[in-house]
């Protein structure tokens, strides 16, 4: 049994609780957050925000004793400061860090930390950055030469809306992806605004933002988010491209999910790889898909392959 702590109790720690206490080779340790007494204060509206009653919710993953792995289930510019600070504890961590661009070089970043203390970093483990990204590399496997078009949505995006509540003078936040096709998309975020907030210079600063500067963005002002809130996402990856010598070679793969649920069981699967891999810092498609099941591994290859 590997003892996993969550960091973060947003949409993502809320589902990694109940992922993590899913799986059979994991314990949960308890829950890390920066305010833990809203979530023990034991009230019926909130069901300490869905984390059973036995389970311990703190500041300090001191508190928790002995932790294998840390999924961090916090902001996608937080991850690198969280990791670092677990790393150094000589704990794992998995995160759904989900800058794109960014990928390689938070991998660089925590790959020293990681192998001086003995650890395990495995970033980008959502599912786009993630399994999406698996996914793409064996499609160009099956076609090295061609082009993958990735058409998210249309859905939530976590990233985007976490992004999008950062900006001051946002209450709350919504961030949709609508795919136009050919990897090209649209945003609409929902806004809810603080009392006296600019409307301009919220939609300014939004747009701006680089989560969105690439993308055509239109900002919306609701009086409550919630009113427009859901947790379905999906994607569509098409593949054309050449194996071999020959052409007209199509690849396509799809899904529709709830986010933040897949999310971290994703994560999950990369914790459990990440207690099978030698210290440093890995993206997903370094991992051997194996490392993600659970079970004998004799069982598996006669039962997958």
């Amino acid at each position: 049994m590997y003892r996993a702590a969550i960091i973060g109790l947003g949409n993502v720690g809320r589902f990694a609780v109940e992922a993590l206490s899913a799986a059979p080779d994991f314990e949960l340790a308890g829950v890390v957050r920066r305010n833990p007494l809203s979530a023990n204060s034991g009230g019926m509206a909130e069901k300490r925000c869905g984390v059973p009653e036995d389970v311990i919710v703190t500041d300090d993953i001191e508190r928790l004793g002995h932790i294998d792995v840390a999924l961090l289930c916090t902001p996608t510019r937080s991850c690198e400061q969280y990791a670092i600070k677990y790393l150094k504890m000589g704990i794992n961590t998995v995160d759904s860090y989900d800058e794109h661009s960014l990928v390689y070089d938070l991998k660089m970043n925590l790959d020293g930390a990681a192998k001086e203390h003995g650890a395990v970093a495995i970033i980008s483990a959502g599912w786009d950055p993630g399994t999406d990204s698996v996914v793409r590399a064996l499609m160009s496997a099956c076609a090295p030469k061609g082009v993958t078009y990735t058409n998210f949505g249309p859905g939530v995006s976590m990233g985007h809306t976490v992004a999008a509540k950062a900006i001051s003078g946002v209450r709350a936040a919504l961030s949709m992806t609508l795919p136009l096709g050919a990897g090209l998309h649209r945003r609409v975020v929902y806004v809810e605004l603080d009392d006296g907030a600019d409307f301009n210079k919220v939609r300014a600063d939004i747009i701006a933002d680089s989560y969105f500067s690439a993308d055509e963005t239109h900002i919306i002002r609701v009086e409550s988010v919630d009113d427009v809130s859901n947790m379905g996402h999906g994607v569509n990856m098409v593949r054309y491209g050449v194996s071999g010598a020959t052409h007209n070679q199509r690849f396509e793969f799809n899904m529709m999910i709830n986010n933040p649920a897949l999310t971290s069981q994703i994560m999950v699967a990369y914790a459990r790889a990440s207690m099978r891999a030698k210290p440093g810092a890995y993206t997903t498609i370094e991992i051997p898909p194996i490392d993600l099941l659970y079970g004998e591994r004799e069982k598996l290859i006669r039962a997958l392959v």
